[in-house]
């Protein structure tokens, strides 16, 4: 009797061990079916996240070549448009304005040229296959150390332009310095459109802690009831300004662009020079 108890009782125990084991072993199943299906998730969300990264650098890197593009192509060929027109104007009477013009109409083709080179020579790779572009025939990249020639050509394009400069000129970092001359050769771009009659006027402040840009030019008065000038846009519309507007808030700065009630136009940019 006391030996069949003692085989039951063992019996029951190999049982429950048995269900013990079984349980345990369906658990362990489960979780890692859980584990897996947890993996598999988290790698779609990753993939998600990478896809979703990679689309927002694109359209980012879209923005910046189609910014660069207009300045540089709505830039030069203003000033071929106005060059062409003037050499039209003369070329009968005055023949030696008349080259004059042509011959600018060509320096601001090489120019947009030039400055075409070099961005394409940034976003492709050399022939050799190296990330390096060559460097033979880019012209130096802009900046505000190259404001005078690019004055020069306002002016001899029919737009008087004043500059001022305050505080002491320094090295500034290359984005920061790139956008503020594209800042002030939009600015004057739009200004020669406007006309015979314009004039403009440039500062630039080096602060302690930032660069501030602005450029004013003349025309016709809100308060007199004038049309804006043809092809022209709600304050700070324009493509070239929306671009330019979001270069300066890469930087922590911010752009304010708006008719002048006492005439003309005026475009003003603070960006920070300490920011890290």
């Amino acid at each position: 009797m006391w030996g069949t108890g003692w085989q039951w009782a063992a019996v029951a125990v190999a049982g429950a061990s048995s269900a013990g084991a079984g349980w345990l072993a369906v658990a362990l199943a489960r979780a890692r079916r859980l584990h897996r299906a947890a993996i598999g998730e988290r790698g779609w969300l990753l993939e998600r996240e990478r896809e979703s990264a990679a689309r927002t650098a694109v359209d980012a890197e879209r923005a910046r070549i189609a910014a660069e593009l207009h300045d540089i192509v709505s830039h030069n060929v203003s000033l071929m448009v106005v060059q062409a027109g003037a050499a039209r104007e003369v070329l009968a009477t005055m023949p030696e304005a008349a080259a004059a013009s042509m011959a600018a109409v060509e320096t601001a083709g090489r120019d947009a040229m030039t400055e075409l080179r070099h961005l394409l020579g940034l976003l492709a790779p050399a022939a050799d296959g190296s990330e390096e572009p060559e460097a033979d025939g880019f012209a130096p990249q802009p900046s505000l150390s190259r404001l005078s020639p690019l004055i020069d050509r306002f002016a001899f394009a029919g737009l008087p332009v004043e500059v001022r400069i305050s505080g002491e000129p320094r090295p500034l970092p290359a984005g920061v310095d790139v956008t503020a001359y594209r800042i002030i050769q939009e600015a004057l771009t739009n200004a020669l459109k406007h006309g015979d009659g314009v004039t403009a006027e440039v500062t630039v402040r080096y602060a302690d802690h930032y660069l501030r840009v602005e450029v004013l030019n003349s025309g016709p008065s809100v308060l007199s009831g004038a049309p804006a000038p043809v092809g022209s846009k709600p304050d700070g519309a324009g493509r070239g300004l929306i671009g330019l507007r979001e270069r300066v808030a890469v930087y922590g700065g911010d752009l304010d662009a708006r008719r002048r009630l006492g005439g003309g136009y005026r475009v003003r940019a603070r960006i920070p020079l300490d920011r890290p």
